[in-house]
């Protein structure tokens, strides 16, 4: 996700590598870079020149101070750093500000009409929709059937509508401007203080469409208008913004497949081309992964930062009361496979892996193009599945004829099982160990440790990231380092260097 972007601001930092002020020859280098991946990323040529423009003006003459913080929060800071720090600001001065809230009367059912091409993900959005003002804003929604044309999209409506436990509302046999006036009725007897229009869509934007919601408009007067983009239409997304803001004057935007491969461009043009914000993002088929915008977090994932806040929203969505408990005795290496399988369910409904990495702040610690695989966890789930109770309490009873039976049952090799087994034995040694060596700092990581209210500093992440690695390769145990033989290596190349000068 929004690779081709992040990849052009970290070739940009290269530039300011050992640089202790900022000039305007490595500005100038650094921005070749970034202007490359905008246009790349399909971001609209005006909104990239402006950004460019606005970041170079900020950077040259810049005063690049050493040292940030104070005391024992101080840290060391480059020229890179300051660059970095300008960039993000003007990435979320282009993408905001941002004003997330909907329009709700006091007096009378709110209506949010929702609009868009066809293939954007509008019904599905507007079920994710209906989810979120149940869950999070306590509302009782209603959802609309209102498109008439595509087939099956009353039946698919009303299919999500019961997941969800949230009331359907459709005629037959009526035009989808006398579908949306009755719902208002429908609504006020149900007692849903929320309607939820989900209008028809087209392939592209024509006249007939745009008549038909301009009538919807002016008969039901809807509160909101959101029209549903798919990021990965790029330019596309921004004109077709312009054209239904244009006639129906839009309230905002909910971007759609971010967590596909988006390129990211319709993300940072849209507000700057239209003036109308993006209210939520749309990330995967789950009804829950609506989330509100956030330009500070988008602005920092582009960047390589992650995104922290958005990470512990998630986390928050899925996490129950003996999810702190569960955690403690994972750091302590004094975990099960009844355990292990509770965070996989957890870290499961919290989206795909790739989009949960992504809002780590770490990620320069981890290696370029690293494959992350749902499937995988999948896989661990059948073999964990096919255990008896106690042996995913104490796996150490399962032996190799268990192993063969655990194989059979989930459709995966004996080999399979046993490389399961073994890395989890392993893992729960590492574990343990790190939970010994960063007891505080492993306490702070958001999700893991909710009551110290304490995020660690990317750099304590990073260190600890790249402790980590030096010592585990594949769940492997930390290997004991004989100290005698390292002091005879080091004495003995000394003696190398002193031969060679003579």
């Amino acid at each position: 996700m929004l690779s081709v972007l992040s990849d052009g601001f970290n070739k940009a930092r290269l530039h300011f590598k050992g640089k202790t002020t900022l000039t305007e020859s490595n500005i100038s280098s650094a921005l070749e870079d970034i202007r490359s991946s905008l246009l790349e990323a399909d971001v609209e040529y005006n909104v990239a020149k402006v950004f460019l423009s606005r970041v170079k003006e900020k950077s040259l003459g810049e005063q690049v101070k050493l040292v940030a913080g104070k005391k024992s929060s101080a840290m060391k800071v480059t020229a890179g750093d300051h660059f970095v720090k300008i960039c993000k600001d003007e990435l979320e001065n282009l993408m905001g500000p941002v004003n997330v809230e909907l329009n709700f009367p006091t007096n009378r059912p709110a209506s949010i009409m929702m609009v868009g091409l066809q293939g954007t993900g509008k019904t599905t959005t507007a079920a994710k929709l209906g989810n979120f003002l149940k869950s999070s804003k306590k509302k009782k929604p209603l959802l609309v059937a209102a498109d008439i044309y595509r087939p099956a999209a009353v039946d698919q409506l009303r299919v999500l509508g019961k997941r969800l436990d949230i009331p359907v509302f459709h005629m037959e046999g009526k035009s989808p401007v006398e579908i949306c006036q009755q719902a208002e009725k429908f609504a006020i007897e149900n007692h849903c203080d929320s309607m939820i229009f989900d209008t028809a869509g087209r392939l592209t934007v024509d006249q007939e469409l745009m008549e038909e919601l301009l009538q919807i408009k002016a008969s039901t007067k809807p509160d909101n208008i959101l029209l549903v983009c798919d990021a990965m239409m790029g330019q596309d997304a921004v004109h077709t913004a312009t054209s239904f803001n244009k006639s129906l004057d839009l309230t905002g935007f909910v971007m759609t497949k971010l967590d596909g491969d988006a390129r990211g461009g319709a993300a940072l043009s849209i507000k700057e081309v239209t003036g109308k914000s993006i209210k939520f993002l749309g990330m995967g088929e789950d009804l829950h992964r609506l989330e509100e915008f956030r330009p500070e977090g988008l602005a920092s994932r582009i960047l390589g930062m992650g995104d922290v806040v958005g990470l512990m929203d998630d986390f928050e969505k899925v996490a129950d009361k003996d999810t702190e408990k569960d955690a403690e005795r994972i750091l302590q290496g004094n975990f099960t496979f009844k355990d292990f399988y509770k965070q996989i369910s957890m870290i499961q409904k919290m989206g795909s892996l790739k989009d949960l990495m992504a809002k780590l702040p770490m990620q320069g610690a981890m290696p370029e193009n690293m494959n992350i695989d749902d499937k995988q966890l999948h896989k661990i789930r059948y073999m964990i599945d096919s255990m008896t109770e106690k042996e995913r309490v104490n796996p150490d009873l399962i032996d190799k004829s268990r192993v063969e039976r655990i194989a059979k049952g989930s459709g995966r090799q004996v080999k399979d099982v046993a490389d399961l087994l073994k890395r989890f034995k392993q893992m729960r040694a590492v574990m343990g160990n790190m939970g010994k060596n960063f007891g505080g700092l492993m306490s702070k990581i958001p999700g893991l440790n909710k009551l110290t209210g304490n995020a660690p500093s990317l750099g304590d992440l990073r260190q600890m990231m790249a402790d980590s690695s030096r010592k585990t390769k594949a769940f492997a145990p930390p290997r004991k380092v004989d100290r005698e033989k390292l002091k005879k290596l080091r004495k003995q190349a000394k003696r190398n260097r002193q031969k060679s000068r003579k």
